[in-house]
């Protein structure tokens, strides 16, 4: 696309005399565009992930939210994220606990491509099963239940009309999707009368619900639960703070927009209402007084005592509080919450030769995201923090001029998921935001 390649010029000339950040943005900048994004009609954008050919609705919205500048004044960018509204809506009112899309009624699902994700030969012996849940359709390629799924959709139809003008994405459509959004958040409530349960066979634990496919046990806090976590994961304990947190900021945008385009009081009241009782059960039951660094937000909880004291790479993460709009960066319990992330006293914080930053149980031990470190630098109000975090990508591509997924803390060259589009766009904003705060 002409626009994004010009504005790859126009960085890429402000970055003259570091060379190798320049060529990384410029690879990363347009790697959604180039390799992720497939028109389907003038209003209908399809975005795979990178290397599995399915749309998650969190990391299609991640994937292309760096283009927004440039959709302000070019219509061929806007229309393509405005197409990919139209699609994550339509694909919320196929199934609103789905994470993850094909791009047609075709049936593909996680179980038959595993073989080729796992790269396994065609001898291994695999048998490819379906996971077993209470809603089957063959637009859905998984079914892990996570809140952050039902948020990103929301923020890239409101930051498309703040930041463009834009409100053809506001249709009929649109409306019929927010009221399923409010529907299940609203009955995961009290996830002991809710239908969704899910189960899938032969596989790690992370890759299930216990309970028989309904997880933990949780009582009535207010805040609604979630099955998995942004990693696609399963929760260890169902209320997920910071997908909580990302909640409340999107049922806030979701009220702004039914009364601006809809007029629909009722509709944008019960978004409030539904915030409110979020927000309070998150600052009940989800601040701890840690022993170290005081009050806090755990990353998890039950609402009976239990909670699970980690922050993971992908966002919603405790790190992204302040980037989701939940607070501010200089908000003292995210202060502390960002010292415990940042220290060893998270499990899943590790130090070594090459970097510093969060990794995730989702990848091996001693394996640093670059997510982790983008989002780190995008929630950082030290400008020497910044550009000590854009040494460390820089550092950490392994000369293959991309973001990886998790890399070794002493060796980038081991690293995971060399396609990954998620990672460069985050990268990618982040280097933008540093141009645009003069600390570069």
């Amino acid at each position: 696309m002409k626009a994004i390649n010009l504005e790859v010029k126009r960085v890429c000339e402000k970055l003259s005399g570091n060379e190798k950040l320049a060529a990384l943005f410029g690879n990363c900048y347009p790697n959604t565009v180039d390799t992720t994004v497939k028109r389907i009609a003038e209003k209908d954008t399809f975005v795979i992930t990178g290397d599995i050919p399915a749309m998650w609705l969190r990391d299609s919205t991640a994937q292309v939210q760096h283009y927004l500048p440039v959709a302000k004044t070019d219509s061929e960018t806007a229309d393509m994220i405005e197409g990919l509204v139209n699609r994550q809506f339509k694909c919320i009112a196929i199934d609103p606990y789905a994470n993850a899309f094909n791009e047609t009624d075709n049936g593909m699902c996680w179980g038959k491509y595993a073989p080729i994700f796992l790269k396994l030969p065609p001898e291994a012996p695999y048998e490819a099963e379906k996971d077993e849940t209470d809603f089957e359709s063959g637009w859905v390629w998984e079914r892990k239940y996570e809140i952050d799924s039902l948020c990103y959709p929301v923020r890239l139809a409101w930051l498309l009309w703040k930041e463009t003008g834009r409100t053809g994405q506001f249709d009929e459509q649109y409306k019929l999707s927010t009221e399923k959004i409010l529907d299940v958040f609203t009955t995961e409530q009290d996830h002991s009368r809710s239908p969704y349960f899910f189960r899938r066979e032969n596989c790690p634990p992370t890759d299930t619900l216990t309970h028989d496919g309904r997880g933990a046990p949780v009582a009535v806090t207010g805040m609604t639960w979630s099955g998995f976590r942004p990693s696609d994961d399963a929760c260890n304990y169902g209320y997920l703070i910071p997908s909580n947190m990302f909640a409340v900021v999107t049922l806030g945008y979701t009220a702004e927009i039914m009364r601006t385009f809809y007029h629909d009081e009722a509709l944008a009241a019960r978004a409030e209402k539904l915030a409110a009782e979020i927000r309070e059960g998150i600052e009940t039951y989800g601040v701890v007084e840690h022993p170290v660094f005081g009050r806090m937000y755990a990353y998890e909880t039950d609402g009976m005592g239990h909670y699970t004291f980690m922050d993971d790479a992908n966002v919603p993460s405790l790190m992204s509080i302040p980037y989701l709009g939940y607070c501010s960066a200089e908000d003292e319990l995210y202060k502390n919450t960002r010292a415990f992330v940042l220290s060893r006293e998270n499990p899943y914080y590790y130090e070594g030769k090459a970097a510093k930053g969060v990794g995730s149980p989702h990848t091996p031990p001693d394996y640093i995201w670059h997510i982790a470190l983008s989002m780190q630098g995008l929630t950082s109000t030290s400008a020497d923090e910044c550009r000590a975090l854009l040494d460390m990508l820089v550092g950490a591509d392994a000369d293959t001029g991309f973001m990886h997924e998790g890399f070794h803390k002493d060796d980038p060259a081991q690293f995971t998921r060399p396609w990954f589009a998620w990672s460069n766009s985050l990268f990618s904003e982040f280097v933008l935001r540093c141009l645009d705060d003069g600390i570069l």
